[in-house]
């Protein structure tokens, strides 16, 4: 089988696509804050709350330590269950770098791998960078790409959970 490796920005369409082998996806955004400010961002729950789907991220910030993200209210409403995202951490370096696995509850895939690199920038801006590899999750690359049927329903995959994280940040 051949290896068809994509990257994409949160600026360009990601070129995610059903049954590739192996998938990496990047995402890119600058954000008015400082990286301290961007880590909590990520990895708090009062901050989880104010972006994206909502619900609570849990995260044990050690090396094997687990990972969790619950649903919010409306997540529930349309039938999710309590914990929608289960994974662990394999390295934590803060407020610069954070790898995890990331699992799910809804697709039957294997688990993918989420690196956030945090870096400050210029002019007061943190360049916060996502890295997803989907390897063997072709529908877990697809609706988190942003380019699903899904996006027509408020489902916008990472670029619109990174708009929103950089909103929330520079609006408080």
């Amino acid at each position: 089988m051949t290896d068809q490796s994509t990257t994409t920005t949160a600026t360009a369409t990601p070129a995610a696509t059903p049954g590739a082998e192996g998938t990496t996806q990047v995402f890119r955004i600058y954000i008015h804050a400082t990286p301290e400010r961007v880590w909590e961002a990520i990895t708090s729950p009062e901050f989880s709350r104010q972006y994206g789907y909502g619900g609570d991220v849990e995260f044990d910030l050690t090396p094997g330590g687990t990972f969790r993200h619950t649903a919010s209210d409306d997540m529930k409403r349309v039938g999710m269950p309590d914990v929608v995202v289960t994974g662990r951490v394999l390295e934590c370096d803060p407020p610069r770098r954070l790898v995890q696995t990331w699992n799910p509850v809804w697709n039957d895939e294997p688990e993918t791998t989420l690196t956030y690199e945090v870096e400050p920038a210029f002019d007061g801006t943190t360049r916060l960078t996502l890295v997803h590899e989907l390897t063997g999750a072709p529908s877990t690359a697809l609706e988190v790409s942003g380019n699903s049927a899904a996006d027509q329903h408020g489902a916008g995959g990472w670029p619109w959970v990174l708009s929103g994280l950089k909103s929330a940040l520079e609006r408080a």
